[in-house]
């Protein structure tokens, strides 16, 4: 065989090579990779809300089928709050790792708050000049160790290490009844 010959055989070797169809014929042929059976292959799994790190910042989950039995912390697309433990929760996995769950909501049971039960928000009502809160039952604004609570019954309580009432006009004090100490 020449020198000549030698080169053409390279160059052939070499085009085959260099084919793109060639360099994927034979993954092709080996068909589609299967994931390892810890992977979820659903689109959602439901699992549980186990806890909370981090001062409650960083939930931790299970799931049915995961590897071993401990807690996963998870990441969270909604607010999660110290009621939501031990409740079921939607579940993905970032890039389908199953050790890096990420929470897509907390499932809700029964049919939620029944009508007469459900409870009641504050209404703050503010047009620049005044500013009204309504509360159904209770109403308290506290500071430390102060607070003055108004209730439904018509009770305002005043309570406080140190009251001081000061005014530049009267300052009268009426009521069915004054007790003094």
């Amino acid at each position: 065989m020449s020198s000549r010959d030698i080169i053409e055989v390279e160059k052939t070797q070499v085009a085959e090579v260099e084919s793109g169809s060639d360099l994927l014929r034979p993954l092709m042929k080996a068909g589609p990779v299967k994931a390892p059976q810890s992977i979820p292959q659903a689109g959602i799994v439901v699992g549980e809300l186990i806890g909370m790190t981090n001062e409650g910042r960083t939930p931790l989950v299970r799931y049915p089928g995961q590897t071993g039995t401990v807690a996963l912390l998870a990441r969270t697309m909604v607010d999660l709050h110290g009621p939501h433990i031990g409740r079921q929760v939607a579940l993905m996995f970032e890039g389908a790792d199953p050790s890096r769950p990420i929470i897509m909501g907390v499932l809700q049971e029964g049919e939620g708050w029944p009508r007469d039960q459900k409870p009641e928000q504050v209404e703050v009502d503010v047009d620049g000049e005044r500013m009204l809160v309504t509360a159904k039952e209770q109403l308290v604004l506290r500071c430390g160790k102060a607070s003055i609570t108004l209730t439904k019954a018509g009770k305002v309580m005043i309570k406080g290490s140190y009251v001081l009432s000061r005014s530049s006009g009267v300052n009268r004090i009426k009521g069915g009844s004054v007790q003094l100490n």
